[in-house]
């Protein structure tokens, strides 16, 4: 299973002032590198100073230094980590291989402290730590955007429903006007026609001919206006009705929108800071104690001779001497013999503490988590009341628009009926006995006319509105492949974490299954976790979480099976359960696509039969596998896989 980066066949590592290194260089060939030698021979020193490079911050510096630094080179790539001491405490620079470590650092950098190991012999949650990478809180947020970007493309498509049946009534109507154009331009062709024959025939001075013929026109343009008017009046009147009813659901929908207090908002956010504020000092705290634990362990491992020969300068051998025949050692601190048993107790007590205020973040973060969602409701719900008053402004502000409009329609229309009955009164005057069959007909053309021109106008009215719908109509396609699109992306954003989960269990009962076939652990029937729903209370609410069982079933020598606990396995069964658990999450977030290292230390609770066994099972999954080992747990391992002997 190769990355997808591809590295190259050879990675080299150089290194300077990390944990007990004063400057090396080595290189690893693809495939497993066993780092063979006794304690303090710097192979955890080493396999820090990969994961710096890598991008990990679990790395100390040099007692005797102030900085440190590594460079990993991976065909033509190189990247870089320095780290020095500020204030206190360690801070990086440079550009390592990964720009977010997290992964890294909880499935695929699996030294003694790594958290997945841990999280099976502590009984942790082990879901919380699979899932911990795992943004659910962005997931989220996704998901409630895409279920608002549907509803807009539903209403749409909706409406896009409701136009499609109105065409047919809209070309009905665009029919039927052109029937009635037709019908009235014949009409008004057999009254010029009618007004031509009269014309001949009716003897008038060319004078009142002349001025009657303008009256007439005025007549009929003013009466065209009159017309043009009134349809706006009827135009502005269905847009007030229609806005009024938006304005009148929009009030609605701002009625309905849940009301917070002023000061809620303000609050949310202290509490937050106050929690933010816990969780720091915890930080601070976690971070104390792995410094703590890590120094002493270090100072375990390596011996530290020279702090040894200044405390006691009379002792005839080294404290990695004493550790190793007499299970005793210098202490650092005081200069006293004490036994080693003793200081392992003290650290097993402070990595305890550790993992008690790690398990306090968590609950501390999980809070927050709550918070931070109810700010955003709240927020998001104000967002919509600003949203929808500026929607109500401006619908107000357009109902007001067009009110004005109609007053100042509705005075030019009584200034137009007023001028119209003048021009029929001049028009009245004119006409002469034997002139009135003329006038008559002049003004049945007009109004015939005035018709003819209305309808068209309507007409270009209905045809525009046949166009605007047929160019809505042609986004249905669009449409419809978005809100495909969208419920695509919704499941697979919804059945993510599911994956996910399932994935972990899936991975981690079948490699359970075959590690323990191949490791011989005959009296385990089987190791395995089950995926289970339980109610939890975050915060003031009740939530349903997943949640792994890991059960452990054994038999006895009669035959009856019967679960077990964590607590009933040997050290070297817990070991071998918390790898295949951090190799589940290795591959359930594929992280060997993002990273191609497998780091391995501190297997010595284990046998070099099994070992070896575990190192030939591990090495189909990293294209890089680097282990730490003792000499005679090295001799175990196949001798066809590359060995570093000194560092």
């Amino acid at each position: 299973m190769n990355s997808q980066q591809a590295p190259a066949t050879r990675a080299d590592v150089y290194v300077r002032n990390v944990g007990g290194i004063d400057e090396t260089t080595v290189s690893l060939d693809q495939g497993v590198t066993v780092l063979t030698g006794r304690n303090a021979t710097n192979r955890t020193s080493f396999l820090q100073a990969v994961m710096a490079g890598l991008g990990s911050d679990n790395v100390s510096i040099k007692r005797d230094a102030d900085e440190a630094e590594v460079t990993l080179t991976l065909g033509d790539e190189t990247y870089t980590r320095t780290l020095s001491r500020r204030n206190g405490t360690i801070v990086s620079d440079g550009e390592p291989f990964l720009d977010d470590p997290e992964l890294g650092d909880l499935f695929a950098f699996l030294l003694e402290m790594n958290e997945a190991r841990q999280a099976v012999a502590r009984g942790d949650d082990l879901h919380e730590l699979i899932m911990r990478p795992v943004d659910t809180d962005a997931i989220q947020a996704e998901i409630s955007e895409l279920q608002s970007e549907r509803r807009d493309v539903d209403a749409e498509l909706e409406e896009l429903d409701k136009l499609k049946r109105k065409l047919p009534s809209l070309e009905e109507r665009k029919t039927k006007l052109q029937s009635q154009i037709d019908e009235q331009s014949d009409e008004l062709a057999e009254k010029r026609a009618e007004l031509e024959e009269l014309d001949a025939d009716v003897e008038t001075s060319r004078e009142e001919q002349s001025e009657l013929d303008e009256k007439l026109a005025e007549l009929r343009e003013t009466e065209s206006d009159l017309e043009d008017v009134r349809f706006d009046i009827e135009t502005e009147r269905d847009s007030l009705d229609a806005l009024r009813s938006d304005k009148e659901e929009l009030e609605t929908e701002r009625r309905e929108l849940p009301t917070a207090p002023d000061d809620e908002l303000a609050e949310l956010d202290k509490r937050i800071q106050r929690l933010r504020g816990r969780a720091e000092t915890i930080d601070s705290v976690v971070s104390e104690l792995q410094s703590v634990v890590q120094f002493n362990e270090e100072m375990l491992e390596e011996g530290e001779s020279e702090f040894a020969e200044a405390l006691q300068p009379d002792s005839n051998g080294s404290v990695t001497d004493q550790l190793v025949g007499d299970e005793t050692t210098t202490c650092w601190t005081c200069g006293t013999e004490v036994e080693t048993d003793q200081i392992e107790e003290t650290l097993d007590q402070l990595r305890q503490l550790r993992s008690s205020k790690l398990s306090t973040r968590t609950e501390l973060t999980s809070e927050v988590d709550e918070l931070q969602a109810e700010k955003r409701s709240i927020e998001q719900t104000q967002q919509k009341k600003e949203r929808l008053d500026r929607r109500l402004d401006d619908v107000e502000a357009e109902i007001r628009r067009r009110e004005e409009n109609v007053e100042d329609l509705e005075a030019r229309e009584e200034e137009l009926v007023d001028e119209l009955g003048e021009l029929e009164d001049e028009v009245d005057d004119l006409e002469s006995e034997e002139y009135s069959e003329v006038l008559d007909r002049h003004k049945e053309a007009n109004q015939l006319e005035f018709e003819v021109q209305r309808l068209k106008k309507e007409r270009r009215s209905v045809e525009d509105e046949i166009r605007s719908v047929e160019d809505k109509l042609s986004r249905r396609e669009e449409l419809e492949a978005r809100r495909e699109e969208i419920s695509e992306e919704l499941e697979s954003l919804r059945t993510r974490i599911d994956r996910i989960e399932q994935q972990t269990v899936d991975e981690f009962n079948e490699h359970m299954d075959a590690v323990l076939a191949e490791l011989s652990y005959e009296n385990i029937d089987r190791i395995w976790i089950e995926r289970t729903q339980k109610q939890v209370r975050e915060g003031r609410r009740k939530v349903t979480k997943s949640h792994f069982d890991l059960h452990i079933i054994r038999s006895t020598d009669e035959g009856t099976t019967y679960e077990d606990t964590v607590d009933h396995l040997s050290e070297s069964e817990r070991e071998v359960t918390g790898l295949v658990f951090a190799l589940a999450g290795y591959l359930a977030h594929d992280v060997y696509e993002v990273l191609p290292f497998i780091l391995l230390d501190s297997l010595e609770a284990i046998d070099s039969e099994r070992i070896a066994a575990l190192v030939e099972y591990l090495d189909d999954y990293a294209d890089y596998l680097v282990v730490a080992l003792l000499p005679e747990d090295a001799a175990a391992v196949d001798e066809r896989h590359a060995r570093v002997t000194s560092i």
